[in-house]
Order: structure tokens, then C-alpha cells, then sequence
């Protein structure tokens, strides 16, 4: 079933055989009083928001079926938001029409797979002594699209306002999608939602709604506080109704689920539906694009990363659903962190982020994850941010957990960059090692080097990639080593396979050919270009082999200023690799050799070279400082 988007206005439609009272009720609404001689139609009534309890504008539509044609009823059921059906409780042929004709003739004038909700009115009840309701409830339950019944009578005032009211709610809360009147409970779609909403309440994750939990929960969804006394009272109602409701004196799920049961039962939907719309979601129980989504642009040149608060966010949840307290997400406890979202995000965890030796999730490769997505698909960071509670838990949306970094040709210009994230090609002929050094990096032992995740067809947007951090002078970064797949050599590189903030071109020490592919690549693709660039042969503890090309590697970088070629052996795991590659993103206007002689040796020369970086930039400020002061 399709339901109808949320109006900013409401309409409501009366219909029903001639004499049953319709435009009674409507003149007794807006007079307070009964009139005795109506006319046969109400002209349109506007009521302003301001006197409605909603708060919703409404249109309240008379119809006459003696001035007005089939063809014009059904424009006006097309037009209506609810529609009332008014019978006559003294006289049953009225009563029986609803059936008859008056429902399926609503059903056959909604648009495809729409159902509008329709509410069943029985009105005159000041001239009866007995209640019908129990056979309007027979009509009812053929037609799930009747929210409710009401008895009233215009003569009387008796539940007319009600009967508005009602209207008005069937539109803006609808039973229909939270609730089965067949089944007499809630809908598995609801059942669900109220799941999820329970799950990123339950703070502490240890299946229950503790006090506090409630308290924080009831502020945040009605921006009132709960009295002690009417949390003990609720507690109490859960507990005589439903086995396993509470226990330990907090709200277990059945018990939540329990409870917004009880709301729709007694006619307050309006509660559960302000609970779905606070996490999120629309009519038809499905979470809002405007909700996953965040409107954030990431410009040309800029980058996105996790900001600090949703570096805290993360953290904190990784903790939460590691319930073992081992530092560690296993399998199961990685499904329970996403029991609230449509799937888990990510595959082939064990090749792309550090894990521990079984592959599970240590909290660094959780924010390495993490990280990796908010770089490369960051629509997906923002609707899984969506699913697991950021919205409602931080109070405010997603853009806040993603910090956009400047422009690249701000950090070149400034020598150094600001951002903690950074790209690094992997480039290299077929077989020369580039998946050796990608799975090294992850302290992958080289026995345990497995075929990379494209070639097993994952699927996803971080294919041939693996991230961990590393640091930069003392600073936390991340480094994030993307493999370029090469088929055949004289295939050229697409321009997102070239830009990145630092290249890693490797070759094989032992095969005579190998460097040739990488000089080319450097020569048309690097040469020119603001990228940092360092050569790696592999399999260093291999015998070198004279490479076939007319300058040797060694040559080859000093003639275009580059690092000394770094020898690289997968089973030395060579850190100090990562910490160059690393340190040159950082820094991407030293990108030549005269900029990095003296970091050829061992990393202290690195850390010099920051020191001297950063002393330099002092000493200029210090001056700027000086003669602004001189000239003052």
C-alpha cells in the first residue's frame, strides 16, 4: 500500500446520503450551536491553523449529491486528504451504503495504489439510546483503509469537534501504516523501526531502557521531561500486561514495542508518529532522503574527513557493541552494530584495514574504515551516520560528524597540508609486487597475502584499496594506498588514476624490464605535475638486475631530482616506506630531491626535516610579527 506524503494543509471531504446531517456538522463546528434550517451545502470552510490543535490548516468540503455530479464528487475525492462518511444512526439503510456503495465508490475515484483514510461517522445519537459502533466495526474490518468510528450528533454538539479532530489525525498520523485493526497489532514495518529507534536509545547496549535512557529519550523526542511517578506508572502498565516487558526494572523491547501498541490502542498515534518523525521517518515507515542524506559539497581540489565529533561519535559506538571489552568487534558483535541498518557496509575487512590475527575489527581499523568511506563514497558515511543515531544522539545532523579540508592548491602554495587524510597511488607493471606492498602495509604476513578483493569481484567503492595510519612527525595520519590495476602497459592511466596526493611507483628489482614501465609513467604523467612521487623495487633482497631502459633507476631519479629508489622486502616490512610516502603528502611542494636530500637515511632525518619545516614557518610569522610592530 502507498501512502500519501505528509500535506501542509488538510482536507477533509463529507460524504453520505442525502439528510444524514452532513452540512449540520459542519455549520455546528463552526457556530457551536445547531441550526435548524440548513442549507443543502456548506460553502468551503477554511478553519487557520492557529485554532486547530494540529496546528494545520484545514479545509472542511460539503458535498450535495442532488446539485452535483458523480464526475464532480470524484474530483473532490481526488482533491481530499480524509474523507468522512456520514451516516444516520436511526435509519440503517444509511448505515448499510457505507458497504455497499459509498466505500467502493472511494476506492474506485483514489488515484493507483493510493488509500486515503476514511473515517466512518454516525451521526442523530440524540435520538437513539443504544451504540452502533460494533457494526460499523464489521465494515470496518473489510476495509483497512477506515481509521476509525466515531458517533456524534450536530444537535447535541456531542463529539463534533471529536469528529474533526479525528479527521485531522487520520492525515497527519495514520493508523494504517503503524498499525493492523485485523491483526490488532502493530505492522511489521513499525515493529521495525521501533527496533532501530530502541537500539540507538539503548546507550549502554545491554538490551534494556534504564531510567536514564527513558528520561533522555522522552526529552529528545517530546522536549519535555518524565516524572518519576509516570515512569514508574508506565512500567507498572508494561508489567501487568506483557510477560518479559521489564526486567530489571528497565523497558526491554518487547516491552517498548508493548507500549506504542497501547498508544494507538487508546487513539494516540499522534505519539508513535512523533517518535518515527524524530528518527526520521516518512508515512510509508522509510527513512527520508533529507534525513541520510546531508547536503554537504565537497568542492573541487577539497577532500572530506570525519570531523571531530564524529570521530567521538564512532568511537564511542565501537565501544558500546564491544561487549567483551577485548578492544575488538568479532563477527557478531560487528552484525549487532549494524542490526539497525538495511546491511553491513563493508567486505573484505581483513584486506583493507588492520584487523587482529582471526580478522576482527580492532577500534583502529573501525576509524580506519570509517575513514576510507568518508574519503571515497561519503553519501554512503552519511546514511549509515543516519541509521545508526547520529541525528537524534548529537542532536543535530550529519554535516557536523564531516569536516571538508581546503583546497589542494591552497596546501601547495602554503607547503604543507592540513589535511589527515591522504591518497597514495600504487603504480607498477603487472607481478612487481604492488599487492605485496598494499598487504604489508596492514602487517599482513606475506604467507597470508591472498589475491586482492577486485579480482574476487566485491563491488564496492574501496576496490583495491587498504588504509592505516601513520606518523607524521608525531602526528596521527592516514594513509590510504590505492592499487592501480594494470592490464596490458601500453594502456594509458585515466586521470583519477593519477591524481592523488602522493605516487608510488614500484618495479621489480629483478626483472629487467620492470622499470622501464614506470620511468615512461613518470615521464608523461608525473614530471610536470604538483605530486610527490617515490620509486620502490621490490623483492630488494633479490639479486638487482640491469634494467633495460637508457637511464638505470638510480640515474634516473637523480636526473629528475627524485628520492634514491627505495628497496622495499615484504618480509622486513619496511615501515619507514609508508612514513616517506606519507610525509611527502603532507608537505607537496617538496616534492623534489634537492627539497628531501638529507632524508635518504633513517627516519630521524624526517623528523629533522619537520622540525626545520616548522621552525621556518615560526621565524617567518615572528618577522611578520616584528615589522607590523616597526611599522606601527
Amino acid at each position: 500500500m502507498v501512502y500519501e506524503s505528509l500535506p501542509r494543509t488538510v482536507r477533509i471531504l463529507l460524504l453520505g446520503d442525502p439528510g444524514v446531517g452532513k452540512t449540520s456538522l459542519i455549520l455546528s463546528l463552526v457556530t457551536e450551536e445547531f441550526t435548524e434550517h440548513v442549507p443543502p451545502k456548506a460553502e468551503e470552510i477554511t478553519i487557520p491553523a492557529d485554532v486547530t490543535p494540529e496546528q494545520v490548516p484545514t479545509n472542511i468540503v460539503d458535498i450535495c449529491v442532488a446539485e452535483q455530479s458523480l464526475e464532480q464528487v470524484a474530483e473532490e475525492i481526488e482533491k481530499a486528504h480524509v474523507i468522512c462518511i456520514v451516516f444516520s444512526v436511526e435509519k440503517q439503510e444509511t448505515l448499510s451504503k457505507i458497504a455497499t456503495y459509498w466505500l467502493p465508490f472511494v476506492r474506485d475515484n483514489c488515484p493507483d495504489d493510493i488509500r486515503k483514510p476514511v473515517i466512518l461517522v454516525g451521526n442523530k445519537i440524540d435520538l437513539i439510546d443504544y451504540s452502533v459502533i460494533d457494526n460499523i466495526w464489521d465494515i470496518a474490518e473489510e476495509y483497512p483503509e477506515v481509521d476509525r468510528c466515531i458517533e456524534c450528533s450536530a444537535k447535541t454538539l456531542t463529539n463534533v469537534s471529536e469528529m474533526f479532530y479525528n479527521a485531522q489525525k487520520a492525515v497527519l498520523h495514520p493508523i494504517s501504516p503503524i498499525y493492523s485493526i485485523e491483526e490488532q497489532e502493530l505492522t511489521e514495518k513499525c515493529k521495525k523501526a521501533l527496533s532501530r529507534i530502541f537500539k540507538i536509545c539503548d546507550l549502554d547496549g545491554d538490551g534494556l531502557l534504564d531510567d536514564y535512557e527513558v528520561t533522555v529519550f522522552q526529552r529528545k523526542c517530546f522536549d519535555t521531561p518524565l516524572q518519576l511517578q509516570v515512569l514508574d506508572e508506565v512500567k507498572s502498565v508494561i508489567a501487568q500486561n506483557i510477560a518479559g516487558g521489564i526486567e530489571n526494572d528497565c523497558i526491554t523491547i518487547k516491552g517498548f514495542i508493548f507500549l506504542h501498541c497501547l498508544f494507538i490502542q487508546r487513539g494516540r498515534n499522534e505519539t508513535t508518529w512523533t517518535v518515527l518523525r524524530k528518527f526520521g521517518y516518512d508515512e510509508s515507515l522509510e527513512l527520508t532522503h533529507s534525513y541520510l542524506y546531508a547536503n554537504v559539497k565537497v568542492p573541487v581540489g577539497c577532500t572530506s574527513e570525519l570531523s571531530y565529533k564524529g570521530q567521538q561519535f564512532l568511537t564511542q559506538l565501537f565501544e558500546k557493541y564491544d561487549r567483551d571489552k577485548d578492544g575488538m568487534l568479532n563477527p557478531t558483535e560487528l552484525k549487532n552494530v549494524f542490526s539497525c541498518c538495511p546491511r553491513i557496509p563493508w567486505h573484505n575487512l581483513r584486506y583493507t584495514v588492520p584487523t587482529n590475527d582471526k580478522g576482527y575489527l580492532t577500534l583502529q581499523g573501525w576509524m580506519c574504515r570509517w575513514t576510507l568511506m568518508t574519503l571515497l563514497d561519503l553519501q554512503n558515511t552519511s546514511a549509515y551516520l543516519a541509521y545508526l543515531g547520529f541525528n537524534f544522539l548529537e542532536n543535530e545532523s550529519q554535516k557536523s560528524a564531516i569536516h571538508i579540508t581546503r583546497e589542494k592548491k591552497v596546501d601547495i602554495a602554503k607547503k604543507q597540508s592540513s589535511r589527515n587524510v591522504y591518497q597514495c597511488h600504487v603504480i607498477g607493471p603487472r607481478s612487481c609486487g604492488k599487492t605485496s606492498i598494499c598487504r604489508s602495509f596492514l602487517g599482513i604476513a606475506h604467507k597470508k597475502i591472498k589475491p586482492h578483493a577486485h579480482e574476487r569481484g566485491d563491488g564496492n567503492t574501496s576496490d583495491n584499496c587498504c588504509i592505516n595510519t601513520v606518523l607524521v612527525y608525531g602526528q596521527e595520519k592516514y594513509l590510504v594506498l590505492k592499487e592501480i590495476p594494470i592490464t596490458r602497459v601500453s594502456d594509458p592511466l585515466q586521470p583519477h588514476e593519477v591524481n592523488c596526493d602522493v605516487a608510488c611507483l614500484v618495479y621489480d628489482v629483478a626483472a629487467s624490464r620492470s622499470f622501464e614501465y614506470i620511468a615512461r609513467i613518470y615521464i608523461k604523467y608525473f614530471a610536470e605535475s604538483h605530486i610527490p612521487v617515490l620509486i620502490v623495487g621490490t623483492r630488494g633482497e633479490a639479486l638487482p638486475a640491469r634494467q633495460e631502459y637508457i637511464l638505470q633507476p638510480e640515474v634516473f631519479c637523480g636526473k629528475y631530482q627524485l628520492l634514491p629508489p627505495q628497496t622495499f622486502h615484504v618480509r622486513e616490512n619496511k615501515h619507514d616506506v609508508f612514513v616517506k610516502l606519507a610525509t611527502m603528502a603532507a608537505f607537496p611542494k617538496h616534492r623534489h630531491l634537492k627539497h628531501f636530500a638529507s632524508l635518504t637515511g633513517d627516519n630521524s632525518s624526517w623528523w629533522k626535516a619537520g622540525i626545520g619545516v616548522a621552525a621556518a614557518t615560526v621565524m617567518g610569522f615572528m618577522l611578520i610579527k616584528i615589522f607590523s610592530f616597526q611599522r606601527r
